[in-house]
């Protein structure tokens, strides 16, 4: 019996794999579980064209990053922030405080989980930034803190 995963079934396959089964373990197993799914012409079609939107979406998205990465790369971000004697920070800046500050000056929403700073930023000075987008596209910026006048 064939038959289309639904979800990933360990040793036998991933989501969205067409397989040869066992009739019983088709029936009794995976059917019942909603792990797969029968294998007729109508659902191989559905299969097909969910593949072929979900490839132009990962195309798209790609494109996006593509394009962001573009307008950041070796951008100079300057953050005037309050600081003590010796330009030490009150607290630090966080990814989520570069995140803002982009999305509110540059106007990208960036997600700060995808923003990467070598070191603490406790400090008046520059810090590079690398900023992961989509897959293995990256891009670097400098941040650099002033104190506030």
């Amino acid at each position: 019996m064939k038959v289309i995963l639904m979800q990933d079934v360990k040793a036998l396959g991933k989501k969205g794999d067409v397989k040869e089964v066992a009739e019983g373990y088709g029936r009794n197993f995976l059917l019942p579980r909603g792990l797969a799914k029968e294998a007729t012409n109508a659902n191989i079609a559905a299969l097909e064209r969910e593949n072929t939107r979900r490839a132009e979406k990962e195309a798209a998205d790609l494109a996006e990053a593509k394009r962001i990465a573009a307008e950041l790369k070796g951008r100079r971000i300057e953050m005037e922030v309050k600081c003590g004697d010796a330009g030490r920070l009150f607290g630090s800046i966080t990814n989520n405080d570069i995140a803002e500050f982009i999305s509110r000056e540059i106007g990208i929403d960036l997600d700060k989980r995808r923003i990467e700073v070598a070191e603490s930023v406790k400090l008046v000075g520059d810090y590079p930034v690398v900023v992961k987008l989509h897959g293995g596209i990256q891009t670097e910026m400098l941040l650099v803190v002033k104190p506030a006048q």
